[in-house]
């Protein structure tokens, strides 16, 4: 008997008032990278009988298990039909009909009741592709609200989202089941599929990308073979991020899973792993929007210390290129980075970048903005930082002494004086020769100011007598 092909029941029509038109090669972002010839149906998928509209089929839990696969395809089919969700009440049936469907496949597949054949696979991957391949709707830096504060502004709720939740869910339920054959599905998720699926995490809806995350991270766990291409992928994302747009809503959600893939790197490292972090990851510290994904970043770059404590040096040299000037609440975070790392830094490479680490710090003390010196003040409370700088005192106290100083006699708020006093007194402790040393420097150099300050008033005045003579 060829059951592929035996005749379906009769089933009611219902007309869908937008058939789609959309193929499963669409490219997000209105960017078409390859043309693709049209996709040709297998002889063995059934062709619905009117191509464009919706069928009420029966549930196939009710179908009997030798034509369990050809309703299966046609549910897929009837899947493939767009609706628009501009007007919640038009054409309210079909679109609740679309959505029993896809709520039944999966359940389908996530029980594994129906074991499916290479056809069927195929086939769920075009209706996937078909539903969230598609053009994002215009972004708030598209519209010319780039002024609106990120914690104002409303969050973007797709219209699209009732079906397109199903859609993902039916894709991490097909990604994560033991029944899913990766030699089989790695034809149908390809590169080109995994490419568009990384180009949506733009989108502004959250709720969107929160599943692109998960589907993209258990890609990467069971497609082996997709590992590279995805690293290169999100990489070339960030580039065009950094260099051309400087705007992409997913930065956070693609820092987020690369935490993950940093922390599974087999030692020792790899020197292409080693480039990311010097080329990619730090420059990320430069953007003007890094607060929103801040938190991902700074595990990211922790991790990669962790790993390998010799990239300490290199990880806070890169932080100073990009310390912000005059964005105090950069600076907090920075300073909140930087103690994370400190903690996993070892003895010779804090060494080796001491110098122009405190020479940083003694500016951060002096900040007349209270949370920027607060925060550096709050390192002499953590043990691990204070050994190191216990263990070179000689060359840090004489760096910062100057600033603690400053802060003692003059700070506009209490807690800075009180911090700041206690510090002083930690370094009095440590070593008071040193200390005292370090005092009679800083009383000679204030001693010296009013001299220097003389000499350079008088520097102007001869300056501003030889311009009037000319």
């Amino acid at each position: 008997m060829k059951r592929g092909q035996r005749k379906p029941p009769k089933s009611e029509a219902i007309e869908p008032p937008i058939p789609s038109t959309a193929a499963p090669d669409v490219t997000v972002n209105h960017a078409s990278r390859l043309p693709v010839a049209p996709p040709q149906c297998p002889a063995h998928v059934p062709v619905p009988q009117n191509p464009g509209v919706v069928e009420v089929l029966p549930m196939l839990k009710d179908v009997p298990l030798s034509d369990r696969h050809v309703v299966f395809i046609r549910k897929l089919q009837n899947c493939c039909i767009m609706f628009d969700f501009s007007d919640t009440m038009k054409s309210a049936r079909e679109k609740e009909i679309k959505r029993q469907s896809l709520a039944e496949l999966v359940d389908l597949v996530q029980s594994g009741s129906c074991k499916m054949n290479e056809i069927m696979q195929e086939e769920l991957v075009k209706m996937i592709s078909v539903n969230i391949f598609r053009c994002l709707p215009p972004s708030t830096h598209d519209t010319g609200l780039e002024g609106i504060d990120p914690e104002e502004e409303e969050l973007f709720m797709d219209p699209l989202w009732p079906h397109l939740q199903l859609v993902y869910e039916l894709l991490l339920r097909y990604v994560v089941s033991s029944d899913t054959d990766t030699k089989v599905a790695k034809k149908y998720l390809d590169h080109s599929f995994v490419l568009k699926l990384i180009d949506l995490f733009d989108s502004e809806d959250m709720r969107e990308r929160e599943y692109l995350k998960t589907i993209l991270h258990r890609i990467y766990g069971r497609f082996m073979v997709h590992r590279p291409f995805i690293r290169n992928a999100i990489n070339n994302i960030f580039y065009r991020f950094l260099f051309e747009t400087e705007r992409y809503c997913g930065i956070g959600e693609l820092l987020e899973i690369l935490g993950s893939i940093i922390n599974g790197f087999a030692l020792p490292m790899k020197e292409e792993h080693k480039l990311f972090l010097v080329r990619t990851l730090i420059p990320l510290h430069k953007a003007k929007c890094v607060t929103s994904y801040h938190h991902q970043l700074s595990y990211c770059t922790t991790q990669f210390v962790e790993k390998d404590y010799r990239l300490a040096d290199s990880v806070i040299r890169g932080m100073l290129k990009y310390w912000p000037v005059t964005n105090c609440g950069k600076e907090v975070l920075f300073l909140g980075e930087l103690e994370e790392i400190l903690e996993v830094t070892q003895s010779a490479e804090f060494q080796r970048c001491m110098v122009p680490l405190f020479r940083q710090i003694g500016r951060c003390l002096n900040s007349l903005n209270f949370q920027v010196s607060e925060r550096a003040l709050f390192w002499w409370n953590n043990e691990h930082i204070v050994s190191l700088i216990a263990e070179n005192r000689h060359v840090i106290l004489p760096i910062i002494f100057d600033a603690l100083e400053k802060n003692i006699q003059g700070h506009w708020n209490q807690a800075i004086l009180g911090l700041s006093s206690n510090v002083r007194k930690m370094f009095l402790e440590m070593d008071i020769e040193l200390f005292e040393k370090c005092q009679r420097q800083y009383e000679e150099m204030e001693a010296g100011a009013g001299v220097r300050e003389e000499r350079r008033e008088l520097a102007w005045k001869r300056l501003e007598e030889v311009a009037t003579q000319i």
